[in-house]
């Protein structure tokens, strides 16, 4: 306990947005492991300012950040055109952000619609994801998914290349955040203090290079 006491500060002063979790953490520790769910879906809310800084900041190496937050907006196109959003975080390894979205979310949208859907996520998908949306993609003409990223993940890998070239193909558009997005990010999923005005998005130092960076690499690749 003691051990545990004098720690706990040190981290703190790391800035690590995690040590907002310990608390929740200790308390979701009672509960069996396997009760839980191995994803949260947050809808209608927004996520922590703290996340945003530290989950979407597009730096090249992303230690640290093992945690997806994806915010979805559909755009749904039928009689009359409805658009919704939300967000959603994986809470542990067992079902990636993307997984989640596919297996919650996509049943609700129905067949004969047309959907137009953006992800806005911290760091472009893992090799499994991405060949789920390339299958998703392929069996669901009537679906148009655009995923913005922060970062790309594992880009150097062969075969994360080729599972992004094979979603590109299946007609995935893939995009690299430029600060405009990240500041929509901030504007539209982003928790705002309350009884404040809304805070303008302030762009971290070398968000503009970082965008140029990821996005050369992305155009190499695809």
């Amino acid at each position: 306990k003691m051990a545990e006491k004098q720690e706990e500060p040190s981290n703190a002063q790391n800035g690590e947005p995690d040590n907002a979790e310990e608390g929740e953490e200790k308390k979701k520790k009672k509960l069996k492991r396997e009760d839980l769910p191995p994803f949260e879906i947050v809808t209608g809310e927004r996520l922590p300012a703290i996340f945003f800084k530290f989950q979407f900041r597009n730096v090249e190496y992303s230690s640290g950040r093992n945690k997806t937050f994806l915010c979805y907006v559909i755009e749904t196109q039928g009689k009359e055109s409805v658009t919704s959003r939300g967000y959603l975080e994986d809470e542990h390894a067992a079902a990636h952000a993307e997984m989640a979205f596919f297996n919650t979310i996509l049943p609700t949208c129905e067949s004969s619609l047309r959907y137009n859907i953006t992800w806005y996520v911290s760091s472009s998908p893992c090799v499994t994801c991405a060949d789920r949306i390339t299958e998703t993609l392929k069996k669901n003409k009537n679906l148009r998914l655009t995923i913005m990223v922060g970062r790309l993940f594992m880009w150097e890998e062969p075969e994360m290349q080729a599972a992004l070239k094979k979603m590109k193909s299946a007609g995935c558009k893939l995009r690299i955040m430029k600060p405009q997005d990240f500041e929509y990010v901030w504007q539209n999923f982003v928790e705002q203090e309350e009884g404040e005005e809304a805070k303008a998005f302030v762009p971290w130092e070398d968000i503009q290079e970082n965008f140029q960076y990821y996005e050369e690499k992305l155009a190499e690749i695809l």
